[in-house]
């Protein structure tokens, strides 16, 4: 073909470009593969590690700020449910929600269901008691012949139950209901997450008091989990709290709730 003619066809060849364009816009092919987004389950009643805001009606605290900072370092966006703990590990193996970010230890027993991620934080029990007891205990064994109140689906049950000195060990669905009892009087003592218990009576959550003689003799490693076999959504979350731990955003999350 002449050069004369090829510049005389030069605008019906753009015209040409141009409407291919517009087909390709028009159909709803995507340019470029979209942002996947992951369902993340976390409990309404974990403060400060997860918790309902009443403000917005969202899922917030520390696991979510970590899962959203890992999303943008990653490239996908999460979607966070408030899920009941008890419900937590069952959501996850039937496929409601992709990961679990909450206040859950890797334990061995829960390792044998999910996959868990690194470890995000590390922390033990906490024991509180009422106002107006003013004993000093350091241990478990201090607690001999008393009832005793523990969050259901916590790692601290059975090893508190294999002690055998306990009077009862009371399960509860929540820190705040066990808490209401020992205020009450209907049990002398509850057991909880640490860093948790520590949050809620910093903001007025209940008159009992966290006995700071007391050390943890439970002391375990939160992590994120996904399915088992999920080996690439895992490998995700991994790369990306390895990145925030080393670019400081883990640090500045940690700092912002009060757990550095």
């Amino acid at each position: 073909m002449s050069f004369t003619r090829l510049l005389a066809r030069r605008p019906r060849l753009a015209r040409l470009g141009a409407a291919a364009v517009v087909a390709v816009a028009l159909s709803g092919v995507p340019a470029a593969a979209e942002t996947p987004t992951y369902t993340v389950g976390s409990t309404p009643t974990g403060v400060p590690f997860t918790f309902l805001d009443v403000s917005s009606n969202s899922i917030q605290g520390v696991m979510v700020d970590i899962i959203e900072a890992i999303g943008e370092e990653e490239g996908f966006s999460p979607d966070v449910k408030a899920t009941q703990w008890s419900a937590l590990i069952p959501s996850l193996t039937s496929g409601k929600i992709d990961i679990i970010a909450a206040a859950m230890y890797a334990t061995e027993e829960r390792a044998k269901v999910v996959d868990f991620t690194e470890t995000v934080y590390s922390y033990g029990e906490g024991l509180f008691v009422a106002n107006d007891d003013e004993t000093a205990y350091a241990s478990p064994q201090d607690l001999k012949g008393k009832t005793i109140g523990v969050q259901v689906g916590t790692a601290y049950i059975e090893p508190m139950k294999a002690l055998g000195i306990f009077k009862d060990v009371k399960i509860y669905d929540s820190i705040p209901d066990i808490m209401r009892d020992v205020q009450l009087g209907r049990i002398d003592a509850g057991f909880g997450d640490l860093p948790i218990v520590a949050y809620q009576l910093s903001q007025g959550a209940a008159r009992v008091r966290l006995v700071d003689s007391y050390e943890s003799t439970i002391v375990g490693h939160v992590a994120m989990s996904v399915k088992p076999g999920n080996d690439a959504l895992r490998a995700t979350l991994n790369d990306g709290l390895k990145t925030i731990r080393e670019n400081g955003k883990l640090d500045a999350i940690l700092a912002k709730w009060g757990l550095n």
